[in-house]
């Protein structure tokens, strides 16, 4: 089970999560869906970062997510997406009514049995679960000195996307493909990322403080960031397919 102090934490985000995040690069859609479908679900879709790249993929689009915040922002941006309050373990999409259900960079927050459970119920016969998550390139230094700070107990190697390594119940493993891009960011942006990670989110001002000036030190004192306004940060996409058993 999720942490859910975290987990919730993102119920009142909204305009600086979907400013401040990457998006997903087209490729990572193209893995799940490699021809338009009639009805796709963006699950966990929170401002809509990876739902904008279902509107031409899809001919109905639906959002799903707990945080009426953040549909906020993806009602405002994606008028044309059927946007609703739920959970992954309580879906309001009727049974059999999509055929490919997306979860973007949410699906470790979910308990796994019930929402395995709940992907089944809506996807039509055959359909298509695809899991998506972007975590930083073990490669950039400066970029891995920033993530331990905000997660000191996690390894070099990304732990979020475990809960993707193995069968999921109720499907079958289709695919994985790991995309490598780069992201230009302004500095002051890159900084501000931070403040929506949930770990961030639920410090204390204090220690929320101590881990901003922890993360301009390392800006400060790197040689590929050091006095540069903008950088290049290089991004890695993880996508795993299923296929409805």
């Amino acid at each position: 089970m999720a942490d859910q102090m975290l987990a919730q934490s993102f119920l009142n985000a909204g305009a600086e999560y979907d400013r401040y995040r990457p998006g997903f690069p087209e490729a990572a859609a193209d893995t799940i869906m490699s021809t338009p479908v009639r009805a796709a679900l963006d699950l966990g879709a929170g401002t809509g970062k990876f739902t904008e790249r279902l509107i031409d993929r899809a001919e109905r689009v639906i959002a799903v997510d707990p945080s009426e915040q953040m549909l906020a922002v993806l009602r405002e941006k994606l008028p044309a997406v059927e946007a609703h309050i739920g959970s992954a373990e309580s879906i309001p999409v009727a049974y059999g009514s999509v055929d490919i259900v997306t979860v973007a960079q949410a699906f470790h927050w979910f308990d796994r049995e019930p929402a395995c459970a709940e992907i089944r119920r809506v996807l039509a016969p055959g359909g298509t679960l695809g899991l998506l998550w972007n975590h930083s390139d073990t490669a950039c230094a400066w970029d891995r000195a920033c993530h331990r700070i905000a997660h000191p107990a996690v390894s070099e190697v990304d732990e979020t996307t475990s809960s993707a390594a193995e069968e999921l119940p109720g499907f079958e493993f289709e695919s994985h493909r790991t995309i490598r891009w780069r992201e230009r960011i302004r500095r002051a942006d890159y900084v501000s990322r931070w403040l929506t990670v949930s770990s961030f989110m639920v410090a204390s001002d204090a220690e929320r403080a101590r881990m901003l000036a922890e993360v301009e030190h390392i800006l400060d004192t790197d040689p590929q960031t050091a006095g540069r306004d903008d950088f290049d940060l290089p991004q890695i996409t993880d996508v795993y397919v299923y296929r409805a058993a």
